[in-house]
């Protein structure tokens, strides 16, 4: 399938939108990509959000007509994660799998905590870094259980499967075979990232153990059923937009002819960011 993106406004600015288009018609990344990338379910696509090393806060709005992709606010100003030494900004490619909900309404039996109202965040450990709204096929490999203000927020670790090393991974126990120090630092980041704005320390369900392959599947399927329930009316919406163009039962599919239109694909140049956000930040606690 041919994804591209559209992007409205500047980057670094609240205006800033990415727009998913296939074969140039706007889709809802959320609702219109399928989650599996091929007939055997072996591959998953991927919605990158944040590109690695940057630091600004990019996700799907959900809330928003076929769900753009759009920087993150708090307070009314743009969100960016610091850096907490020796991380610069995120350490991998993240962002979300299509199709997939964490349940608000659900208490998971292990984690004891409910969904986050979210898609399924995804770290993708290849060698590339990506762009904003690209569309990977990747290779699942395990999962991390975040406890984020007392919900569930699960990570899962991917791979794009073109990675050199793509061919080499293939559960949890490769990557740290191949890719040593990365599962720790990934913990860590977790962990302290929101430690800068005055928020405590982030915590883990299982001891911050990475769990498999399989266990990591179980629960990517887990939320596609919370997504299935989610587009066809059967669960509260929480306030997310649901209109799509090619899920056939769901009640807010819509024609495109029927939608507004969406502003015209924009090449601005990003807007200047505050230096500040280039700051260093040094967490007791952190590795040394």
């Amino acid at each position: 399938m041919s994804y591209t993106t559209r992007k409205v406004g500047q980057p670094n600015t609240l205006e800033h939108r990415i727009y998913i288009e296939k074969d140039g018609v706007p889709i809802s990344p959320f609702h219109d990509i399928p989650l599996y990338a091929n007939e055997q379910k072996t591959l998953l696509n991927m919605i990158v959000e944040i590109p690695r090393w940057t630091n600004g806060k990019l996700e799907i709005a959900k809330e928003e007509l076929l769900n753009p992709i759009k920087q993150d606010v708090k307070k009314g100003k743009l969100r960016f994660v610091r850096n907490c030494f020796p991380h610069k900004g995120y350490l991998w490619n993240y962002g979300a799998f299509p199709q997939t909900w964490e349940d608000p309404n659900t208490i998971h039996p292990e984690t004891k905590a409910k969904g986050d109202n979210d898609p399924v965040d995804v770290c993708e450990i290849g060698e590339l870094v990506s762009y904003p709204g690209q569309i990977k096929r990747v290779k699942v490999l395990g999962i991390m259980a975040l406890l984020d203000e007392e919900e569930t927020d699960w990570k899962v670790i991917v791979i794009d499967e073109k990675d050199p090393l793509a061919p080499k991974l293939n559960d949890i126990e490769d990557v740290e075979r191949h890719l040593p120090g990365l599962l720790r630092a990934t913990n860590e980041w977790f962990r302290i990232y929101k430690i800068p704005d005055g928020k405590p320390e982030n915590q883990f369900a299982f001891s911050g153990e990475c769990k498999n392959k399989k266990y990591a599947m179980d629960v990517i399927r887990e939320c596609a059923e919370s997504w299935e329930k989610l587009i066809t009316g059967k669960s509260d919406p929480h306030g997310i937009s649901l209109t799509n163009l090619t899920v056939g039962h769901s009640p807010s599919r819509a024609d495109p002819a029927q939608l507004p239109p969406l502003p015209a694909g924009e090449k601005l140049p990003p807007a200047p960011i505050d230096p500040s956000v280039d700051k260093w930040f040094f967490i007791s606690g952190a590795a040394m």
